[in-house]
């Protein structure tokens, strides 16, 4: 079995983790546009790629599907997964399955308005968001949601031009400057991520791994400890499944109160999934089982509370004084 990790980057841990699982029982391929990705040097073998958006891009996936013969592919980076979702019979074509949840899922992860609203169809706890000033300050005036607000991108990721607003002239201001932006309540709760695994085969929840968030950088979890309650793994196992989402996925959480609210889901491995993967919730372990053609194991909350991660930062050293170095 050969396993092809697209946008392989800087998550040298993910690559680590599959390569360990297959055991020399097949090779785990990286891809990245730059060869100073240092994710890819862990693999067993890599391909230097154009960028996402050049043309070509999916033809050269599909080359190497081939070429490696590829079981399994699944990307680390947003705009590359829609890409994987809505290409998927390309890829079966070849096959190679893509570890990704159904396109209009995907596409609706992307769209924080999108997932509001889905959100809301579900009766689910979520904070209230808003497209439109004028209702926005209709429903503050109402006494229905107050300052601070957090003005975002509708679409966007690695918590990129997030503002935290404390009145309306810093709200106009922002309005005025930025297209697509909507306005989201202001979550004053304890922080949690969710590590996610729904079977391939099955669809059903087989891994929940939560922790509770303490420090965030660039987007990512920095400093965690993990944590458990029966009550929000109900809550996951309902939400994704009731969706349909499919492989590893990633999830941001509030407790305010005894109410949690989901706030943001990631369709894929999320920057903090080291974590989950050193408690034991072994996620390289399902999507190989799967790609066999087995099943999971129901196996949500199996690790103990109170571990925490703390990440640091390592270098890698390359002599690259014949090649053309990348950005």
């Amino acid at each position: 079995m050969n396993l092809l990790i697209l946008s392989a980057g800087t998550r040298n841990k993910v690559v680590q983790y599959f390569k360990k699982e297959l055991g020399g029982n097949g090779k785990v391929i990286a891809t990245d546009c730059s060869n100073l990705a240092p994710a890819i040097y862990e693999a067993d073998k890599f391909y230097i790629v154009p960028r996402i958006t050049e043309p070509g891009y999916l033809d050269t996936l599909l080359d190497i599907c081939k070429k490696e013969n590829i079981t399994g592919a699944f990307s680390l980076i947003d705009p590359e997964l829609s890409l994987l979702a809505k290409e998927r019979e390309k890829f079966i074509e070849v096959g190679t399955t893509p570890i990704i949840s159904p396109y209009d899922l995907v596409e609706i992860c992307f769209d924080k308005y999108k997932m509001y609203e889905l959100l809301c169809e579900m009766h689910i706890p979520t904070g209230r968001c808003y497209m439109d000033k004028d209702a926005f300050h209709q429903a503050r005036a109402k006494g229905e949601i107050s300052y601070p607000v957090f003005v975002k991108p509708v679409k966007g990721s690695a918590s990129l031009h997030i503002n935290k607003v404390y009145g309306a002239e810093e709200l106009d201001v922002l309005f005025d400057l930025y297209d697509d932006l909507m306005i989201q309540e202001f979550m004053d709760g304890t922080e949690y991520g969710a590590d996610v695994y729904i079977d391939m085969l099955t669809g059903k929840c087989t891994s929940i791994f939560v922790k509770e968030k303490i420090k965030m950088r660039a987007g990512e979890t920095d400093k965690a400890v993990s944590y458990k309650d029966e009550e929000l793994f109900t809550l996951i196992e309902k939400f994704v499944e009731r969706c349909g989402f499919c492989g590893m996925i990633d999830m941001d959480i509030f407790r305010i109160g005894d109410v949690y609210y989901i706030s943001e889901v990631n369709p894929r491995f999320g920057g903090g999934y080291p974590h989950a993967h050193e408690c034991g919730v072994n996620m390289p372990e399902q999507v190989i089982r799967n790609l066999s053609g087995e099943s999971n194991p129901y196996a949500v909350g199996n690790y103990r509370p109170g571990i925490c991660m703390m990440k640091y930062n390592e270098v890698m050293i390359k002599n690259l004084n014949d090649t053309e170095m990348g950005a």
